[in-house]
């Protein structure tokens, strides 16, 4: 279940700055909104800002041939693009783009860095989020090469209820092409194993709405993998 979002509050982290230092950050930030389906940045681009994101579902992934790799599932109040504040990275590692209608403050870098190095309580919360980061990349690696089918698809389902949707019924906004390229599995093995999981009765799917009936045995699908 760690392996499709960071479970960690990083609107927090915006409120050990000072007045002062949220005056400048908001003089210097741009908010974005964008249509369902929109590109926010491109991997391999200058990455001049760091996104905030005030609403909406994103994803993160890297592009692909024949299938993108979809490294987290990013919800509201979240940074993307951490990465590009480390010295001699000033490129997007990865993609970015919506899944839903979303709202993006897009934060100048530079001053971000300033930030940073100038109010230490705020540069250790950024360095906490970052480490969270990487644990949720060894959680997503360890899905991908030590799970079966079965654990992968749910394993993603217990993020999306637990995590993101923070409801056992959810409208899902993912294609069963999406939820390919998170669990690393061919579109015809989603739909395989959700009908799988809809006939043994552990989730009920109407349209784009899905409910974990048995979640103790979803669980414990996504544990033996």
């Amino acid at each position: 279940m760690d392996s499709c979002v960071v479970n960690f509050e990083e609107a927090i982290s915006l409120e050990s700055l000072t007045d002062e230092e949220k005056d400048l950050l908001e003089k210097n930030s741009v908010t974005v909104d964008y249509k369902k389906g929109e590109t926010i940045s491109k991997q391999g681009s200058f990455a001049s800002n760091i996104l905030y994101i005030e609403s909406g579902l994103v994803k993160v992934y890297i592009e692909g041939k024949p299938k993108n790799l979809i490294l987290t599932i990013t919800p509201e109040d979240h940074f993307v693009g951490l990465q590009a504040i480390i010295e001699g990275n000033n490129t997007f590692l990865y993609s970015v783009s919506t899944y839903v209608d979303s709202r993006i403050k897009l934060i100048d870098i530079q001053v971000f860095k300033q930030l940073l190095r100038q109010n230490p309580t705020f540069a250790t919360k950024i360095i906490n989020i970052l480490n969270e980061n990487s644990a949720q990349a060894y959680g997503r690696f360890f899905c991908l090469t030590r799970k079966q089918l079965h654990g992968r698809l749910a394993d993603t389902l217990l993020c999306l209820s637990e995590r993101i949707f923070k409801s056992d019924a959810f409208e899902l906004p993912l294609s069963r092409n999406d939820l390919g390229d998170l669990t690393g599995m061919s579109t015809e093995s989603v739909i395989r194993i959700m009908k799988e999981f809809k006939d043994d009765k552990l989730i009920k799917v109407v349209c784009k709405t899905i409910e974990i009936v048995d979640k103790e045995r979803i669980k414990k699908i996504s544990e033996v993998g």
